[in-house]
């Protein structure tokens, strides 16, 4: 095992005891199982069940903690309620990760455990993302981060570890599907949803299923993209997304990216 293992392994030691913040992607996984490892019933899963969380992602968060055997709390978090998040203003990444962290160190007070953690890894310090500022706020601590662990050491650790999601595609909050300052509702949430699970069913792996109201762009990986060169297949993602209301169904050609709705632009 790598020496970037041995130093999580160590960081999560020091702290004690520690509630991971569990999503189920790569990240939280590989956190969660070495918490696991490093401080066995001192460490639990906390899951945030809300509408900018897939179904799917967790049913894959809770079956993971029961077959490794970790506890696992699922506390309700109402996120269009928070106030201005649904308005998706530039900041609403802050504030909708300042009221999730808040409610996951409620828990983990409950619970008895000392120290919050999540699962930003190295590579995250290169992106958009001002939801850290809510993280380093509260004080919770990131120890992938710490170990100084990157995305790819992160994958090539979990797959020697045998864990799943080694190859998993990454993943994000619905949320981040609608283009900034475009107002998010249940409906719009539970269409975004709709449409990538459908796709996923396809066997798409790598997507984003953008919402520009009437208009819905798809980001796809290069295979996902050579794979709509089958005029059935493009006929049916067609039809599919436009039974789900959309007008319009384009396909990006720059392909899956992130951060691409960090912008106001009503397209």
């Amino acid at each position: 095992m790598s020496g970037g293992y041995d130093r999580l392994l160590g960081l999560l030691r020091e702290l004690g005891s520690v509630a991971v913040a569990f999503s189920g992607g790569v990240d939280s996984t590989l956190l969660l199982r070495a918490a696991r490892e490093a401080l066995g019933e001192r460490a639990a899963a906390v899951t945030v069940r809300s509408r900018f969380v897939p179904a799917r992602e967790l049913e894959a968060a809770a079956a993971f903690c029961a077959a490794e055997g970790v506890r696992h709390i699922l506390p309700d978090v109402d996120t269009l309620s928070i106030p201005d998040v649904a308005d998706n203003p530039p900041e609403r990444c802050y504030l909708c990760k300042k009221a999730i962290f808040t409610q996951i160190a409620e828990t983990a007070r409950s619970l008895g455990l000392q120290w919050v953690a999540e699962g930003s890894n190295l590579d995250d310090l290169g992106d958009y993302r001002p939801g850290m500022r809510a993280i380093r706020e509260l004080g919770v601590r990131s120890p992938l981060l710490e170990a100084e662990l990157t995305k790819s050491e992160i994958r090539a650790i979990s797959k020697e570890l045998g864990l799943s999601t080694w190859d998993k595609p990454a993943m994000a909050c619905l949320a981040t599907r609608f283009v900034t300052g475009r107002p998010i509702s249940a409906a719009g949430l539970a269409r975004v949803e709709a449409a990538e699970n459908w796709l996923a069913a396809q066997g798409f792996r790598q997507l984003r299923v953008r919402d520009h109201g009437d208009l819905a762009r798809l980001e796809l990986d290069e295979s996902g993209m050579a794979r709509l060169r089958d005029p059935a297949l493009a006929a049916a993602v067609n039809e599919a997304l436009r039974g789900l209301g959309y007008r319009w169904v384009t396909v990006d050609l720059g392909g899956y990216r992130m951060g691409s709705m960090n912008k106001v632009d009503h397209i």
